[in-house]
């Protein structure tokens, strides 16, 4: 059984997507254990409350430096011995010692097709503004494991999404989500459930 603890900065829609696939048994061998936010009001706690899953908030804002925040989410993500970890979301950046500590068991979902529009400065809305600002024709997102760099780690999964005539950010958004982001993070969850994914060479590996 795959113990998963989910971190996310927000509504938790990925979160939901990830608590809909184990409910459906489209994920397999897997348990959500645990849900950490760094926003008290982040209704991804809300969503964790309702079905049955440990939650709790952890801000840097509460900490008098950030080595204390980071010493103390390492305590409390140990607690819950996870197999996995899954930023979902999650806008707060992960401390080099738990990226060693978890190494190849940390992944993120990131709303563009990587190398494009990703690393420093791309999160959430920005992501689609840079893109129809650039003009492509295609979007969609990555799933990667987390690295020392900022969306440099190995690639797991990725799904394109046309991107339509008349498309705002706000609404390209959210045909990425639910074209790409909701399907291929429950999916890239599933197979490492199964001992489908490896990494070798700096590269994830999918065994079928």
């Amino acid at each position: 059984m795959l113990d998963v603890v989910v971190l996310v900065s927000g509504g938790g829609t990925n979160l939901q997507a990830i608590i809909d696939a184990v409910e459906a048994g489209s994920i397999t061998n897997t348990r959500i254990t645990g849900v950490i936010s760094n926003n008290k009001n982040a209704y991804a706690l809300e969503r964790a409350k309702k079905h049955g899953i440990a939650n709790r908030c952890i801000s840097p804002k509460k900490f008098a430096s950030r080595e204390a925040f980071n010493d103390k989410f390492i305590e409390a993500i140990d607690e819950w011995k996870p197999d996995l970890i899954v930023l979902a979301g999650f806008l707060v950046v992960i401390p080099p010692a738990m990226i060693e500590k978890y190494r190849n068991r940390i992944i993120n979902i990131h709303p563009s097709l990587i190398p494009s529009f990703c690393g420093t400065g791309f999160y959430g809305l920005k992501v689609h503004e840079a893109a129809l600002a650039r003009g492509v024709k295609v979007v969609g997102a990555t799933v990667h494991f987390v690295d020392e760099g900022t969306d440099t780690g190995p690639i797991i999964l990725q799904k394109a999404v046309e991107v339509e005539q008349g498309d705002t950010p706000e609404v390209l958004q959210k045909r990425v989500m639910e074209q790409a982001e909701w399907k291929i993070l429950p999916h890239a969850i599933d197979l490492i459930a199964n001992g489908k994914v490896s990494v070798c060479d700096g590269k994830a590996v999918i065994s079928l």
